[in-house]
C-alpha cells in the first residue's frame, strides 16, 4: 500500500501544496530585494529634480538602502532564530511594504531617504529569514535543489529587471512609483507567508542574548559598508576612507573577540566558520557578489555611454542577461542532483569567467550583439549555475537553530562584496579611463573592469577546489531522507 502520509504524518499532497505556497513566498521575497536594489537607479535624475536633492544629497537614496540593508543582516538572521523565522519575516515584509509607501508620498529629500533606510531595515529582517525558512523547508533531496535552482533564478531575474523596471516607471509613470511598486510585491508575499509559511517555534536556545555583540558586529558593518560605497567621493587613499575602515575593522575585531569569551547567545557561533563548506560558500558567494554588481553597472553604461542606448532601451538589452541565469538556474536544477556542490561551483565559476574574459573585448566601434549580448549569455548562464549551489553549501548540514545566522551571513558576504566590487573595480576603471571622455577611453575603462571581475570569479574557483569538501548528496531514500556521501580524495 502507497504510504500517502508524510514523516510528520501530514497528508502529502497538503505539505507539497505548502511547501508549493513557501517557495513561491520567498521567491516573491527574493524578486522585491533584488528589484529594490537598482530600480531607483535610473530615476535618480528626476528624483533630484522632483525633490531638489543636491549632487552629493542624492547618492544617500543609494547608500541609505546599502548601509542599513548591508549592516543588519547579520543581526536579522539572529533574530529570526531567536524570535521564529515566520514571525520575524512577516515583520520584515510589513516594514519594507511601508517604507516603500512612505518613500513613494516623500516631499522632501530627508523623507525619501529615511524611507529608503527603513525599506533596508525591512530587507535586512526578511531577506535571512525567507533564506532560512526555505533551508528548513527543503532540507533533503531532489526539492532542495529544485528550490533553491528557482530561487537563484528569481534572484538575479529581480536584479536585471529591476533596471529595466526603474526606467519604464520613471519614463511613463513617475519616479514615484519605483518605490510605489514594492507594496503590491509586500502585500502578495505577506499574503503567500501567511498561508503557506508553517509557524514553527523559534530554533534558537533560549539564552541571554549577547547585546554587546550585536552592537559591535552591526556598528562594525554599517562602517565598512560607509567606507567602501563613499568611495565614489573620497578616494581608498583618502585620510575620510582609511579612518573609516580602520574604525570599522576595529570593531569587527573587537566583535570576534567578545565572541569567543560570551557567557550569552553569540550572534555568531565562530565555530560555524571553521566549517569548510560554510566559509568556502561564503568566500565564493563574496567574489560572486563583487563580480555580478560590477556587471551590471559595467554593461549598462557601456550600452548608454559607448553604443548610445536610451535607459529603457538599455534595460530591454540587458534581459537576455535574466534569460540566461534561468536557464543556468534550469541546468543546475537537472545536475545539481547528480553532481557534487563543489563540482558545479567550479563549472558554473569557469562558465562565467569565460563570459568575462569575453566582455573585456568591448571596442568603442562595437555592437550589441558582437560585444554584449554574446558574453552577456555566457556570463549569466555561469551566475545561473552558481547562485542555488552556493546558497546549499552555505547551509547544508547547518543545525536548525542556525539556519537564520547562516543565512544572514550569507547575504552580508554577498552585499559586502557587491558594494567592495563595485568600489575597487569602478575605482579601477576610472584610473584607466583617466580624464579622458572620449568614447575609446571609456571603453578602456569599462573593458578593465570586467577583465577583472573574470580574475574575481578565477579567485572563487580556487577557493571552490581548496576549501570545500567533496560531498555529493546521494538519492535519496524510499522515504525521502538524504546522505551527505563524502568522494574519495
Amino acid at each position: 500500500m502507497t504510504d500517502t502520509r508524510s514523516a510528520s504524518g501530514r497528508p502529502l499532497a497538503r505539505t507539497a501544496a505548502r511547501q508549493g505556497l513557501t517557495l513561491a513566498a520567498v521567491a516573491v521575497v527574493q524578486f522585491m530585494v533584488s528589484v529594490d536594489l537598482s530600480v531607483v537607479n535610473l530615476g535618480l535624475p528626476r528624483i533630484a529634480a522632483g525633490l531638489g536633492f543636491s549632487p552629493v544629497g542624492l547618492t544617500w537614496v543609494i547608500h541609505a538602502y546599502a548601509l542599513t540593508f548591508g549592516g543588519l543582516l547579520l543581526l536579522g538572521g539572529k533574530i529570526a532564530d531567536r524570535y521564529g523565522h515566520k514571525r520575524v519575516l512577516m515583520i520584515g515584509l510589513a516594514v519594507f511594504g511601508l517604507a516603500s509607501l512612505a518613500g513613494g508620498f516623500a516631499q522632501e529629500p530627508g523623507q525619501l531617504v529615511a524611507g529608503r533606510a527603513l525599506q533596508g531595515i525591512g530587507a535586512a529582517a526578511l531577506s535571512p529569514a525567507a533564506l532560512a525558512v526555505l533551508t528548513v523547508t527543503f532540507p533533503t533531496g531532489k526539492a532542495r535543489v529544485r528550490a533553491y535552482g528557482i530561487w537563484s533564478a528569481v534572484n538575479a531575474a529581480g536584479g536585471a529587471l529591476g533596471v529595466l523596471i526603474g526606467g519604464v516607471l520613471t519614463q511613463y509613470a513617475g519616479w514615484r512609483w519605483v518605490m510605489f511598486v514594492s507594496v503590491p510585491m509586500a502585500a502578495v508575499a505577506l499574503a503567500l507567508a501567511w498561508r503557506g509559511v508553517t509557524g514553527a517555534p523559534p530554533t534558537a536556545p533560549d539564552r541571554r542574548p549577547d547585546v554587546l555583540g550585536a552592537v559591535l558586529a552591526t556598528a562594525g558593518m554599517i562602517l565598512l559598508v560607509f567606507g567602501v560605497v563613499r568611495t565614489d567621493q573620497y578616494g581608498w587613499t583618502s585620510p575620510v576612507t582609511l579612518t573609516t575602515l580602520v574604525a570599522a575593522i576595529a570593531l569587527l575585531a573587537a566583535f570576534v573577540r567578545v565572541e569567543r569569551t560570551t557567557t550569552r547567545d553569540p550572534l555568531i557561533r565562530l565555530g560555524l566558520l571553521a566549517d569548510r563548506s560554510v566559509a568556502g560558500a561564503n568566500s565564493y558567494n563574496l567574489l560572486l557578489g563583487a563580480a555580478m554588481a560590477s556587471s551590471f553597472y559595467f554593461a549598462s553604461l557601456y550600452l548608454q555611454q559607448v553604443l548610445g542606448a536610451g535607459p529603457t532601451v538599455a534595460g530591454i538589452q540587458l534581459l537576455p542577461f535574466a534569460i540566461g541565469v534561468i536557464a543556468g538556474a534550469t541546468t543546475a536544477i537537472k545536475l545539481g542532483y547528480r553532481l557534487p556542490l563543489r563540482t558545479m561551483l567550479i563549472i558554473g565559476g569557469l562558465v562565467t569567467a569565460a563570459g568575462f574574459a569575453w566582455f573585456g573585448f568591448i571596442s568603442a566601434d562595437g555592437s550589441y550583439l558582437a560585444d554584449v549580448l554574446g558574453p552577456s549569455l555566457v556570463t549569466s548562464i555561469g551566475f545561473g549555475l552558481c547562485l542555488g549551489p552556493v546558497v546549499s553549501a552555505a547551509t547544508v548540514g547547518v543545525a536548525p537553530s542556525e539556519t537564520g545566522m547562516a543565512s544572514g551571513l550569507l547575504s552580508s558576504s554577498r552585499q559586502i562584496g557587491a558594494s567592495f566590487g563595485l568600489a575597487a573595480l569602478g575605482t579601477a576603471a576610472h584610473a584607466r579611463t583617466g580624464a579622458s571622455t572620449t568614447i575609446e577611453g571609456l571603453t578602456e575603462g569599462y573593458a578593465l573592469g570586467m577583465t577583472l571581475s573574470a580574475a574575481l570569479l578565477a579567485c572563487a574557483v580556487l577557493i571552490a577546489v581548496a576549501v570545500l569538501p567533496r560531498t555529493r548528496t546521494a538519492a535519496p531514500a524510499r522515504g525521502g531522507g538524504r546522505d551527505v556521501v563524502p568522494e574519495p580524495e
